[in-house]
């Protein structure tokens, strides 16, 4: 249980379009470590979407942790139908999809119980309702996380037909939107220089800071022997394209060349709702499609390396972070090793093309299990503490409640609504 912050501390509502518990993936992780750096010093009313039954059942998980949780439920069909029309304007699918029919009264109903000194919207998504009422004119910071625009850029430009142009086309209007909220928070945070750089292209003069992500080594911590086993591991929800795009291309590029050099070699692809190109890798008795785990650790500590193939990666990828934390090194692609916190770079093989990652693969595959464990251990993962990684939020929520220009906000916002 979390020790309560002191009495006169500050109110900060937290807005998550995903509900920030179980820490079981990219987004909810980062969230729910958010979440209990900024309960460390404030009193947190936290609002979130929730997506199906599963998810808002463990709500309970985070009452001891925020003074009070208000969900609102996604409905499917609507926010699909709300995308359809949205194509033929110019709001962002982003705004589309991640929004629920009673998301406004939730939030009103947590200003009405606790007004907020300051607002933490995570994401793009959250970051609308930031500035719209009843939250407009307060103080917020936007954890933008990446900088989700620049993704679908990258995406645009390797996918063909319709859907390569809705990646464009969601660059092109969700891009303005993420330059006007940074522009009007009070800080917005990001995960890497990389994403910085990104954001500080489209919002010159944003008041932009790296907020790295950060790592729970204890819980990772690998049993004392290592596996000897010929197994790789890939971990990542299995819907998510630039995990699919990865995975199919390691399959048909990669795996055919480690498979010639090690027939014992076995892939486990580990993660929640996997596509259906995915699951028909499994025909591949090699391959193992696990779908949906409670725990990815086991699947970890039984492997010999891990991979991250992504050919396209924005922010850093908390697979490979949790892989070395649980012992093992990585091969990793250009992209992903670009944005990696450069100590933990020590324990990575970056796979620059095909027949270079294949050879770092089949390199540790022949490698000793402890040699394995000792590049990996090569990672100083107390550098990589969730705590150390937000230890600036404390000053950076106080800078945001002592702002007094929320009449300059509303007016920049008024004129990037006339602009849309």
């Amino acid at each position: 249980m979390r020790s309560s912050p002191v009495r006169d501390a500050l109110n900060v509502l937290m807005l998550t379009h995903r509900l920030p518990f179980a820490p079981n993936r990219g987004d909810r992780i980062r969230a729910y470590y958010l979440l209990e750096a900024l309960a460390r010093d404030a009193h947190v009313d936290l609002v979130s979407l929730v997506h199906d039954r599963d998810e808002e059942a463990e709500v309970d998980g985070l009452r001891d942790r925020v003074r009070s949780v208000t969900t609102a439920r996604v409905v499917r069909a609507r926010s699909l139908l709300r995308a359809g029309v949205a194509l033929a304007g110019a709001q962002p699918l982003t705004h589309a999809l991640l929004d629920a029919p009673d998301l406004r009264h939730a939030i009103s109903q947590a200003v009405s119980r606790h007004r907020p000194d300051v607002v933490v919207a995570f994401c793009s998504s959250m970051a609308k309702c930031a500035l719209e009422a009843p939250l407009r004119g307060i103080p917020f910071i936007l954890d933008l996380v990446d900088v989700d625009s620049e993704k679908w850029r990258l995406l645009g430009e390797t996918s063909r037909g319709p859907l390569g142009w809705v990646y464009r086309r969601e660059a092109r209007v969700l891009g303005p939107f993420e330059a006007h909220a940074a522009g009007a928070s009070a800080a917005t945070l990001v995960v890497n220089d990389r994403e910085r750089a990104s954001l500080e292209a489209i919002a010159p003069g944003a008041p932009v800071h790296v907020l790295p992500n950060g790592i729970d080594a204890v819980r990772f911590t690998p049993p004392v022997t290592p596996s000897a086993e010929a197994e790789i591991v890939f971990c990542g929800v299995m819907d998510y394209a630039p995990n699919v795009e990865g995975v199919l291309w390691f399959v048909k590029h990669v795996w055919p060349t480690v498979r010639e050099a090690r027939g014992d070699a076995k892939l486990t692809i580990v993660g929640a709702r996997p596509a259906p190109s995915i699951r028909a890798l499994a025909i591949d008795p090699s391959i193992e499609v696990t779908g949906t785990v409670p725990d990815v650790r086991p699947y970890l500590w039984r492997s010999a390396l891990s991979i991250a193939p992504l050919l396209i990666a924005r922010g850093v990828q908390n697979k490979v972070l949790e892989a070395l934390a649980a012992g093992l090194p990585c091969v990793v692609s250009e992209a992903v090793y670009e944005g990696l916190p450069h100590t933990a770079r020590a324990g990575c093989i970056e796979g620059g093309s095909a027949p270079a990652f294949a050879a770092a693969v089949v390199r540790l595959l022949g490698t000793r299990p402890d040699a394995r464990r000792r590049l990996a251990a090569q990672v100083s993962l107390a550098e990589l503490s969730w705590r150390d990684a937000f230890a600036p939020l404390g000053g950076l929520l106080r800078a945001a409640a002592g702002r007094h220009d929320t009449g300059s906000a509303r007016e920049r916002h008024a004129l990037y609504e006339c602009r849309v």
